[in-house]
């Protein structure tokens, strides 16, 4: 069966809440098939903090960050939706490594994975470590 490594990428919380952003980014490595995942290798998990709201630059930076040290050949996937819904050329220009948004199943099983986990990591942070005693690692 033909497997592709890949890196899913999700981002939860890019919208304002008590003055700020306080977003979750996580990248989960997989190998998959065209019409499921077959492994997990590995997670990463960052959280960022800003005043603004995130511009596509910022996403590629949250992105980039929270990949490093995952497999340097596999290629990051992501919804259109999180990169503001731009062209993939113009995204895929953005980043050091291989890029490109949803196209098969497997790909998309593996996206919804990430969400999971961001949603809850974020509802972790919010619910166990109040705004003082969050990390300043990750403000953009």
């Amino acid at each position: 069966m033909l497997m592709f490594d890949i890196i899913a990428v999700d981002i939860s919380g890019r919208h304002v809440e008590d003055g700020e952003y306080f977003m979750v980014c996580v990248a989960v490595s997989f190998s998959v098939s065209p019409d499921h995942v077959d492994k997990t290798h590995q997670v990463n998990i960052l959280h960022f903090k800003s005043r603004d709201a995130p511009e596509l630059t910022d996403v590629v930076t949250m992105v980039e960050k929270t990949v490093e040290g995952l497999n340097p050949q596999a290629t990051i996937i992501m919804e259109a939706g999180d990169m503001f819904n731009r062209p993939q050329w113009l995204v895929t220009g953005m980043f050091s490594r291989g890029f490109k948004y949803q196209e098969s199943l497997g790909e998309r099983r593996a996206i919804e994975i990430a969400h999971h986990i961001s949603v809850s990591v974020r509802r972790l942070f919010k619910i166990k470590c109040p705004p003082s005693l969050q990390s300043d690692e990750g403000i953009l």
